[in-house]
């Protein structure tokens, strides 16, 4: 069993970046630079934001960050958008996710050029994506295909069972791992209605698990040899830790993990490779200019 390091992947791909940007900058061409708008205090909104923040002065990037209280109105925000559209200094931006309950976050994400949105949410870059064409890849999904690239794990006609159907992970995550110049693969997507789920699993060769509940995965769902990715991060409430809680995964790991000849560990697998995802998309959009 060989642990898919997401945390040095991802430090790997920041060094890589930040060099790429020092040439750039060195050649005369403008740093890139993202923003963020973050509406509230939500705890883990408020930690990835940062977290984003610190990943923007790893690479090298312009970083700003803009913050809303949790009243602000519909209206206000979509001038907001339409203001960093306009902004020829900011190559990328994304309004950090969930919005407020009076807030239609579709509404939102639609009002972003999709030239600029480096989260791959648009519809435009949903629907480009599908059918093959260059486009902005939503974060953890190019996460996944980067791991599983830079492990070189063979794709290629494998059995890939998809576990989730989200907008933000399983169905684009589907669409890439379906795609010949991404997964080639022979995709099956399950969900909490699939009546065989159990036994699809146990077929598959790669198990990318997104179904949100903790330890779903166990044992004996698993084949021999088979490479899975967990992209769930649930607290669990634990009391021997200082901070009351535990992120755990959507793979019971300590069980699954003898089976499989390559797992994501939860936290440090697929995790860091979502912010460094949206730097790469970044630097995407300011060379695409």
């Amino acid at each position: 069993m060989q642990l898919i390091d997401g945390k040095a992947t991802a430090t790997a791909i920041k060094a890589e970046i930040a060099e790429r940007v020092k040439h750039i900058v060195a050649a005369g061409g403008k740093r890139p630079h993202l923003a963020a708008v973050l509406v509230g205090h939500d705890g883990g909104s408020e930690t990835y934001v940062k977290n984003k923040v610190l990943a923007c002065e790893q690479c090298g990037f312009t970083s700003t960050l803009i913050r809303y209280e949790d009243d602000v109105t519909e209206e206000e925000l979509l001038r907001c958008v339409a203001k960093l559209n306009a902004d020829t200094e900011i190559d990328g931006f994304i309004v950090q996710l969930p919005l407020p309950k009076h807030i239609d976050e579709q509404k939102i994400i639609e009002a972003i050029d999709y030239r600029k949105d480096v989260d791959g949410f648009h519809p435009i870059n949903v629907g480009r994506m599908s059918i093959g064409l260059p486009c902005f890849i939503s974060a953890t999904p190019l996460g996944i295909l980067t791991l599983l690239k830079r492990y070189n794990i063979e794709t290629s006609g494998k059995k890939c069972v998809i576990l989730g159907r989200s907008n933000i992970v399983g169905k684009p995550m589907a669409q890439l791992m379906m795609q010949k110049q991404y997964g080639d693969s022979t995709v099956t997507v399950c969900h909490s209605r699939s009546k065989t789920l159990k036994e699809e699993c146990r077929q598959a060769d790669i198990i990318i698990a997104a179904i949100g509940q903790p330890e779903f995965v166990t044992a004996d769902m698993v084949k021999e040899g088979a490479v899975v990715i967990d992209v769930g991060t649930t607290r669990v409430p634990d009391a021997t830790r200082k901070s009351g809680f535990r992120l755990t995964g959507d793979v019971k790991f300590d069980e699954v993990s003898p089976k499989c000849s390559y797992i994501t560990p939860v936290p440090g697998g697929v995790g860091p490779m979502t912010i460094c995802s949206l730097m790469l998309n970044t630097l995407k959009a300011a060379s695409d200019k």
